[in-house]
């Protein structure tokens, strides 16, 4: 066995062959300085211009697909939280019911998913949907806390939708302010999350 490794070690130990053409270091660092390519491979290795100045906006296609992706879901929770209202007040809610919601609800909640993601990097975007947060969390607590049934079927799915919608968009900071400064209101009013 230890003449097998030995044999095989043997042959797989080749002796270094000498280079054809004996070019010294200066030569050789010539050469590479006239044909150039530590530059052509340094230019291509250089990090791109990640500054917020020079973005090129997204393709039509691609600001589309992107809204889609948010535009189900939150159509989605907004259908859930039309029957869960109306489950919560004992009504059965109709498919021709939610449909006609729906059909009313869809379009609007579709163009302010876009027009709001195109332009979410603009501070006056953020600032807006800061305000918008801060206007809809409020108006859906006191609807819960002192609104009537009807009010309540009407109108806390939408709020509760364009709620949770501005706190996504938001950047971190901003969304736990305004939820903090909601949650803080509701404190301080003795309102309810849950009646």
């Amino acid at each position: 066995m230890a003449k097998k490794r030995q044999t095989t070690q043997a042959a797989q130990t080749t002796p270094v062959q000498k280079p054809l053409v004996e070019i010294s270091e200066d030569e050789q660092w010539r050469l590479i300085e006239q044909t150039g390519v530590l530059r052509k491979i340094s230019d291509t290795q250089k990090p791109r211009d990640t500054s917020t100045d020079n973005v090129e906006p997204l393709p039509l296609v691609d600001e589309i697909f992107n809204a889609v992706a948010y535009i189900i879901p939150l159509t989605s929770f907004l259908i859930m939280m039309d029957i869960l209202i109306h489950l919560q007040y004992a009504k059965r809610p109709t498919a021709g019911e939610i449909a006609g919601r729906l059909v009313t609800n869809f379009p609007i909640l579709s163009i302010f998913v876009f027009y709001t993601m195109r332009h979410k990097a603009n501070p006056r975007m953020q600032l807006a949907l800061s305000i918008l947060s801060l206007c809809a969390g409020p108006r859906m607590i006191w609807l819960i806390n002192r609104g009537s049934w009807l009010v309540n079927m009407r109108q806390c799915p939408q709020f509760a939708t364009i709620w949770l919608y501005t706190v996504i968009q938001l950047n971190v900071n901003w969304a736990l302010l305004t939820t903090v400064m909601i949650g803080a209101w509701a404190w301080f009013t003795g309102m309810k999350l849950v009646p």
